[in-house]
């Protein structure tokens, strides 16, 4: 090592066995077969503890040095009695740990599956599914073994999308399957919005800070005006919802809920099985949709709130009578990067919006009267709302973050005859605690409202 810390350019033995040890023991907590060591969060580990160890290659080299190794391995494996590939220093260093990550299996692979081929194929073309080798179908019965199948799952959900004929267990579900088991292969979805106002926005946000790149989401709107910032993220836009419909896996609808019957019925002939719709708009029921929706369409209603901008939202969604658990696991993927997102019955989602969609309204208005509380006792109003906007922020991470209950939090504030209990007295005395659940109530019950209008409208 130089002065600088930095290790000479050239691949040494000691730094290539640091580097497969680590994608082996990477592998094997993961209990995956070891051919899937292409999978690029790995890759981002294994830079990080090789710059911990003094090694400062980049993502990319690493990827390099591993498709030269593998190819290496392949070509002893077709050519056995050929001398060591010339290219890699020391193969007969690191070939033992080699092997080890390329012929280890997970206990459940069973003898059927013919992965040396398939390995092979799939490694050299890093993911992508352009070459097709399907295994025999399972019996019914061995469901649990699809999480086995890797990318040929994808592979299967691409064949159903350009609309070959694949039998009924090779096709959405084996897909979501594996996008349960391997969140990475959500980034071969195709996303799509239909609205581009704030929520569309903060979803796409989260969605793109994790696995889906900017060129598989797109974004419709009747005009221009909120689109430039879905543009500045890479997104592709159009005034066209049927263009969008027709090149996603996963449609959010994020209109106003009075336009949801509108734009439903101008892009329903265009949904298909492939399909899922999810709903973001505020008291349209799930039987709304089913109306509207052909058939049989796989529809979810969720309820997001505004601070998935900043990837610190509360999400509560619902499955509809034909989403399976997988298509929950599916969206849950999608969206875990937006904040909280947990599943529940659809009648929980009008009392989410007046908790959390509504809420977070009322959190800015006590913020705002903290801030403004001490600008009447003489602090300048940009400092107090700087310092209003912390102690909110503090106080909800401690909240979230220690598990205990709010009353427990407020009592280890309070000391005997101190500043706080004073002004919880005060606040008691105006009433703000039955004011706030009142607040909860009377948005829970308009999201109520709007729900039933949504079902008239439908019908009409």
């Amino acid at each position: 090592m130089d002065d600088s810390g930095i290790k000479k350019q050239n691949w040494d033995v000691k730094e290539t066995e640091l580097f497969l040890e680590i994608l082996k023991e990477l592998d094997m907590k993961k209990c995956l077969d070891g051919r899937k060591v292409r999978n690029n969060k790995l890759f981002k580990v294994a830079h990080r503890r090789m710059t911990a160890a003094g090694y400062h290659r980049s993502v990319d080299q690493l990827k390099f040095r591993w498709k030269l190794l593998k190819s290496a391995y392949y070509k002893c494996k077709r050519e056995p009695d050929s001398p060591a590939p010339t290219k890699i220093q020391g193969w007969w260093r690191y070939e033992k740990t080699m092997v080890a990550i390329m012929e280890s299996r997970h206990p459940l692979v069973g003898p059927g599956v013919n992965s040396d081929r398939n390995d092979e194929v799939t490694e050299e073309s890093d993911g992508e599914a352009s070459v097709l080798h399907w295994p025999q179908p399972c019996p019914d019965n061995t469901t649990q073994n699809l999480d086995l199948i890797g990318n040929q799952a994808v592979a299967a959900f691409y064949w159903r999308r350009e609309g070959n004929l694949i039998t009924d267990h090779l096709s959405t579900r084996i897909y979501h399957i594996c996008i349960k088991m391997d969140p990475e292969m959500d980034s071969q979805l195709k996303i799509g919005f239909i609205g581009a106002g704030n929520m569309a926005f903060g979803i796409a946000k989260g969605i793109l800070s994790g696995n889906v790149l900017p060129a598989n989401v797109k974004v419709s709107a009747p005009s221009s005006r909120n689109l430039g910032r879905f543009q500045e993220l890479g997104i592709a836009v159009t005034h066209s919802n049927i263009e969008v419909v027709c090149g996603s896996d996963v449609v959010f609808v994020a209109v106003k809920p009075h336009l949801v019957p509108l734009v439903l019925k101008e892009v329903t002939q265009h949904v298909t099985g492939r399909h899922m719709i999810v709903s973001v708009a505020a008291g349209v029921t799930l039987a709304t949709l089913e109306e509207l929706l052909p058939e049989n369409s796989v529809a979810i209603r969720l309820m997001p709130n505004l601070p998935c901008l900043v990837q610190e939202g509360a999400l509560l969604f619902a499955r509809g009578s034909h989403a399976k658990q997988e298509d929950g696991a599916l969206l849950r993927s999608l969206l875990h990067r937006c904040g909280l997102v947990e599943e529940g019955p659809e009648a929980w989602i009008d009392i989410h919006t007046g908790l959390s969609g509504s809420g977070v309204a009322f959190v800015y208005l006590f913020a705002e009267a903290l801030a403004e509380g001490a600008v009447k006792m003489g602090m300048p109003s940009a400092l107090a709302h700087s310092i209003a906007s912390q102690t909110v922020l503090g106080a909800g991470r401690l909240l979230r973050d220690s598990g205990k209950h709010p009353a427990q939090l407020r009592s280890e504030v309070c000391t005997p005859g101190g500043t706080t209990i004073y002004g919880l007295h005060t606040l008691e005395q105006g009433g703000v605690r039955a004011s706030t659940m009142s607040a909860v109530e009377s948005a829970t019950e308009r999201a109520r409202e709007l729900g039933r209008k949504s079902t008239a409208g439908s019908r009409k």
